[in-house]
């Protein structure tokens, strides 16, 4: 189902698509590369006592932990929105799973795109945009194409029911899907079909890459995770984490490459890999941990070699997720409770400094101009200088908030405004110094 909002909305959209502000565009799940770097300069090196000022706070996206996409004028993420006059079957107000398009200088939805069924707390993937089409998955398994002017339909795939996909656990798809090229890469789950990559014009498959039994460590299925590439000495490669741990699959036609089994657990392998040339860093937490590989090419194939285990005690993150800048990643070790924001040397294991948390949950991370912005579960914010000369907190304060549920959704800043979501609100403040 797809509605539009008038004639000056289409024309905002078309200017986004042609490129208008693309310098400080942040158009799919953690930012242009993936990374939760924010390249922005000349933001506030401390917050005022009352948090940084409030431009703007809507409500009505639907609930959801779908963090933002900014193209331009247009914010974009999902929601579950409910469906006028129908029930479902336990009497409950049914809804639907969508995109939304949001003006930014309005605050007002453009458009809404239908992507499946409603689920009980709402989706969780990030919409990829990518010039005229936008791209997300539901949490049943539906991926949908749509055209980023309108939200019209372009075409619509279901994991399970064209490619026999599943979850390894119980929380539902949960990727957001990665464009490269022609092609949209995206992770069924299915034996013969892990990692798909269809024509991001058409969404005709254009390979299936299938995969035997990675080990004993994990379940079968679909992740948390989205896909990242990595060119290994001139071989392109897309790096998922799986039920059952890391792999590697060669973009120009599927095949799995190699795979890592000791990183996966057997309740939810969640954060996004890291990674910077030939090397590859990934945690889980559920008392896993957290490895380091370097890639080596080897004939048309590549090898994946452990440069350093880490044990859960030393560092293991839960859905947070984990920032490189320079030569140190910075995130927040912990399962649950009692997270420590830390700061490791990347190419070494090295743990540079560990501190005691604002928070007790856990906690997404962003970088942005020399700071990180950590989100705390309970709602708290909180600035820290990212630097492994040690811990410099600056401020901390906890945005007051309507919505309802876990502050999971991460973080984004663009264009000097902080954007943070909590259920179905969503709340902008400016972080621009003055």
């Amino acid at each position: 189902m797809q509605r539009t909002w008038g004639r000056g909305a289409i024309v905002l959209s078309l200017l986004a698509v042609a490129g208008i502000s693309a310098a400080a565009d942040w158009p799919q799940w953690r930012g242009p590369k993936r990374d939760a770097v924010c390249t922005e300069t000349g933001l506030l090196e401390k917050w005022p006592a009352g948090g940084p000022p409030l431009l703007w706070k809507m409500k009505g996206i639907g609930m959801g932990y779908s963090a933002v996409a900014i193209v331009g004028d247009r914010l974009y993420t999902m929601g579950d929105l409910p469906i006028p006059g129908r029930r479902d079957s336990r009497g409950r107000q049914a809804k639907r799973q969508c995109i939304l398009a949001i003006d930014l200088k309005t605050q007002k939805p453009v458009w809404t795109a239908e992507v499946g069924s409603g689920h009980r707390d709402g989706p969780r993937c990030t919409p990829t945009v990518d010039g005229a089409l936008t791209y997300a998955i539901g949490t049943s398994g539906d991926i949908v194409c749509v055209e980023t002017a309108t939200g019209k339909r372009v075409w619509a795939k279901n994991f399970g029911r064209d490619f026999g996909g599943k979850m390894s656990t119980m929380w539902r798809f949960s990727e957001s899907p990665l464009v490269d090229g022609d092609k949209v890469i995206c992770t069924p789950g299915a034996d013969a079909a892990q990692v798909v990559a269809l024509n991001k014009k058409a969404g005709e498959t254009v390979w299936k890459c299938a995969v035997p039994d990675l080990g004993r460590r994990g379940r079968p299925g679909a992740a948390y995770a989205s896909a990242m590439v990595a060119d290994v000495d001139g071989l392109r490669t897309y790096v998922q984490l799986v039920g059952k741990g890391l792999i590697g699959v060669r973009a120009s036609d599927g095949k799995l490459l190699w795979s890592y089994n000791r990183i996966a657990n057997s309740t939810a392998n969640i954060p996004t890999p890291i990674v910077r040339g030939n090397h590859v860093f990934c945690t889980t937490s559920y008392g896993t941990g957290a490895v380091l590989l370097e890639l080596s090419r080897k004939g048309d194939g590549v090898d994946a070699r452990e440069v350093y285990f880490l044990p859960p005690n030393v560092f293991e993150n839960i859905h947070g997720g984990v920032v490189l800048v320079g030569d140190h990643l910075y995130s927040m070790k912990g399962h649950k409770y009692n997270h420590e924001p830390i700061c490791i040397e990347f190419l070494t294991g090295k743990v540079v400094w560990k501190s005691k948390s604002f928070g007790r949950l856990s906690c997404a991370t962003l970088y942005a101009d020399g700071h990180l912005y950590y989100r705390y579960e309970g709602g708290t914010m909180a600035l820290v200088e990212a630097t492994p000369e040690g811990y410099r907190p600056k401020s901390t304060w906890k945005p007051q908030s309507g919505g309802r549920g876990p502050t999971w959704a991460h973080p984004v800043i663009c264009d000097g405004r902080l954007y943070l979501r909590h259920g179905d609100e969503l709340a902008c403040y400016d972080v621009k110094a003055k």
